[in-house]
């Protein structure tokens, strides 16, 4: 199951527990970076471009519910 990303007007939320705040994402990503080593050989990223990125599950942090996350929206800022 794949969770969409909150945005400016949604959050995440745990269903099971409410938990608006801790989560543990894991997600796949398919990137393009442009490497920097010294001489001494050490890598330093410099640029880094998404090509594509998918988030495959999301965990409470509070609960350990697995995939039980869901949008809501954020309250409204300017109340």
């Amino acid at each position: 199951m794949t969770v969409p990303l909150p945005t400016d007007t949604t959050r995440w939320r745990c269903t099971l527990c409410g938990n608006l705040t801790r989560f543990d994402v894991t997600r796949a990503s398919k990137v393009v970076e442009y490497v920097h080593l010294d001489l001494a050989g050490e890598p330093t990223v410099e640029e880094r471009e998404v090509l594509s990125e998918t988030i495959e599950s999301v965990r409470c942090r509070w609960c350990n519910a697995v995939d039980q996350v869901e949008l809501v929206d954020r309250p409204d800022a300017a109340s």
